[in-house]
Order: C-alpha cells, then structure tokens, then sequence
C-alpha cells in the first residue's frame, strides 16, 4: 500500500517532462515552466508523505527516512529557481534527472518501511 501524498505519479510526470524537446526560444522556455511546475508538484507530495513506524525497531529506519526526505526537499528548493534562470539547461536537466531518480529510491524505502509496519502490526510470517 503506498504512502499517502506518494509522490510517484509527479516523478513520472517530471521525468516526462525532463524529456521532452527543449529547441531554442519559446520551446525551451516552455520546457523550463513545465518542469518547474512539476518540481513544485513532486515538493509537495514530499511534505505529504507520512512517516512515523509504530514499532521500535523500525525507529531507526523511520528517522534515517525523515532525514533523507529533509535533504532531498532541501536539494529540491535549492534547484527549482535555478531551472528557469540557468544559463546551461542541459546542466540542470542531468542534475534533475539525478534528483528524480534518489527520491524515487527514497519513495521505494518509504513504502517498503510502511510495508514492515503493517507486516509486523498483522503479525507476517518471522
């Protein structure tokens, strides 16, 4: 079951963007304002994940999930200007498609610390 505020639909939705052709002019500007929009999209659905693992044990996974999500959120508002201002669209494409693919790692972690939650509360097999 994934999290609440999951935010893999935005990920595609900027991965797709990141994608898409980006000529010189009107085109690139286009480019820049769709991922922009997305970034504030996949931002949002960040502060919307839920964490907080009931049992002990996964404590330590929860809050290593916390800092993460907080150094990636920090990652993410240090780029989302720069994506409409940067001089080098290309730099700032790569840097984002490195940027989508950690938070989908982290997103995969998240779910899978919720999956240990419930598998533990429902007393899965030891």
């Amino acid at each position: 079951m994934p999290v609440a505020g999951d935010p893999t639909d935005a990920l595609r939705a900027l991965d797709h963007a990141l994608d898409a052709p980006r000529g010189a002019g009107v085109p690139l500007g286009n480019w820049r304002w769709s991922v922009r929009q997305r970034l504030v999209i996949v931002r949002d659905r960040l502060l919307a994940e839920r964490l907080g693992a009931q049992d002990g044990w996964l404590a330590a996974r929860d809050g290593a999930a916390y800092r993460e999500r907080a150094e990636l959120l920090t990652r993410l508002t240090a780029i989302t200007p720069t994506v409409l201002e940067a001089p080098d669209a290309e730099k700032i494409r790569v840097q984002l498609k490195r940027l989508v693919l950690d938070i989908a790692h982290h997103v995969q972690r998240v779910n899978d610390l919720v999956y240990d939650d419930v598998e533990l509360e429902l007393g899965g097999e030891d």
